[in-house]
């Protein structure tokens, strides 16, 4: 039986939500929640928006330059917190690698 895949994020990673966990809005808290088997985290609001570009065709650094040009702030900034708030998601379990596809 394998186990969960622990990656190493860095710019070239395309993450994204391994099948058991699911971002979803919970609409009795308002607040945005990840869900897994008998774990749920509600990241902050600059995580989420992190996530939601999370989809497994973006890589780390066409993320960083998307955030950097919405926010009109420091490319190496952005870097430096997003790949840490990445790792820290994946050695958790909440972040995988996405897989090429197989022909």
């Amino acid at each position: 039986m394998a186990g969960p895949r622990h990656i190493s994020v860095s710019e070239a990673s395309r993450p994204v939500l391994p099948r058991h966990a699911r971002l979803k809005f919970d609409e009795t808290r308002q607040v945005w929640v990840i869900l897994a088997p008998e774990r749920v985290l509600a990241p902050d609001e600059i995580a989420v928006e992190v996530l939601q570009l999370c989809d497994g065709q973006r890589s780390v650094g066409e993320v960083i330059d998307q955030l950097a040009a919405k926010y009109a702030a420091p490319r190496e900034a952005i870097l430096t917190d997003v790949i840490t708030m990445l790792q820290d998601l994946a050695d958790k379990g909440f972040l995988t690698e996405a897989r090429e596809k197989t022909p």
